[in-house]
């Protein structure tokens, strides 16, 4: 992970083509870090019918939004789903974890948002350092907030799917899976003309139906290498030191820009970009 190699500029690494139902990659990530295999170009699937609406979605009555909630997340690292039957036709049974064959470029994420306290402070850094990133966003609080979605997607930013309410994925039934995953995805097409083409399920927790249904929405699972543990809300110094400490070519590093205090990770941003970069890492962003 921490083997030295040549940088590379900021371009293109992966080509990624998404239609209503189809997904298909260009083999530049390991899908599964405990067996070290490389995930190859996935078939197409049928079109979806439109998913259903859940309440504080666009169009639900107003009265029927709760607020988003203020959890806390605990990242199920350790989490693995078991051997999944293959879908037919077939699609991921394991996220994307870290990039690989493309030198010394690393892949910034963070979950939660947009929060319109911490948000616009990670855009202004990264605008600083003309760096872009992914932002898994939760519908419940992209509904509120698309002028932040449309500053990420205008500085070059990838907006992905992290749910809409940030439940536990696997104890939802296929209908209430469907529904978070593709109302979400109809919040981030209202903001910015396309549907996201990345999911990341909330706590890292998969299943196979994730997996399928997010394949169905035009969507490829992404995961991380490096998990920040600022959902502990820890001091700016141990987020450096996770993301300096675990940082090599191709790591994806997980933070947050909401779902609670995230004062300490903007801070840490500000610390551990600069030194990524002036250590010859280039930040980068998979692209179409």
């Amino acid at each position: 992970m921490k083997n030295d190699e040549k940088p590379v500029g900021r371009r293109s690494l992966l080509r990624l083509a998404a239609a209503l139902g189809a997904t298909a990659t260009v083999g530049v990530f390991a899908a599964d870090r405990m067996s070290g295999s490389e995930v190859g170009p996935a078939a197409g699937a049928a079109p979806p019918s439109p998913p259903a609406r859940p309440a504080g979605a666009p169009g639900a009555q107003a009265q029927a939004r709760l607020r988003p909630a203020a959890y806390r997340l605990q990242p199920m690292t350790g989490y693995a789903p078991p051997a999944f039957r293959r879908a037919v036709p077939p699609v991921r049974t394991r996220p994307f974890l870290h990039l690989t064959g493309v030198g010394r470029s690393m892949v910034l994420t963070f979950d939660d948002g947009p929060d319109p306290r911490y948000t616009p402070e990670i855009l202004a850094t990264l605008r600083r350092y003309g760096c872009r990133a992914m932002f898994f966003v939760c519908g419940e609080m992209a509904v509120d907030n698309q002028d932040l979605l449309k500053e990420m997607a205008a500085d070059g930013h990838v907006v992905g799917n992290h749910s809409w309410s940030h439940p536990l994925i696997p104890k939802l039934r296929p209908s209430l899976i469907r529904r978070e995953l593709g109302s979400t995805s109809e919040v981030i097409e209202q903001a910015l003309g396309t549907p996201p083409l990345w999911y990341r399920a909330p706590y890292g927790a998969w299943n196979r139906l994730s997996f399928e249904i997010g394949a169905e929405l035009g969507m490829e699972p992404m995961a991380w290498t490096v998990d920040t543990l600022d959902w502990k809300e820890p001091p700016a110094d141990s987020i450096v030191r996770r993301v300096l400490d675990g940082a090599g070519p191709g790591v994806v590093v997980l933070n947050h820009d909401a779902g609670g205090d995230r004062s300490r990770s903007v801070a840490a941003l500000k610390r551990y970009l600069p030194e990524l970069l002036d250590a010859g890492y280039s930040i980068t962003v998979p692209r179409r």
